[in-house]
């Protein structure tokens, strides 16, 4: 297997790892992860763990900022494959 998809498999667990840790800051009313670093992990391809977790702890779904962002983000990365994909075509 290519390095680059272990990083991925890496780097979505990590993400999945930290939007449910948030959710259990959230939950005991602690000092939460910023969004700002919770979305870094879904930029450089942590999409699929975050969603992961958003969906399995209902986590910033009812947050309308956060989800368009996120919904950006994954707007962008499909736009890049897509773009990437059909030029090796």
């Amino acid at each position: 297997m290519s390095i680059l998809f272990y990083f991925f498999m890496i780097l979505n667990s990590i993400a999945f790892l930290i939007t449910a840790y948030d959710k259990r800051l959230a939950v005991k009313n602690k000092k939460r992860i910023s969004e700002k670093t919770l979305l870094s992990f879904v930029v450089f391809g942590g999409t699929i763990g975050a969603a992961l977790a958003m969906t399995i702890f209902r986590h910033k779904t009812s947050k309308k900022t956060y989800v368009l962002k996120f919904m950006g983000i994954l707007f962008f990365q499909v736009l890049i494959l897509f773009t990437v994909y059909s030029i090796k075509s």
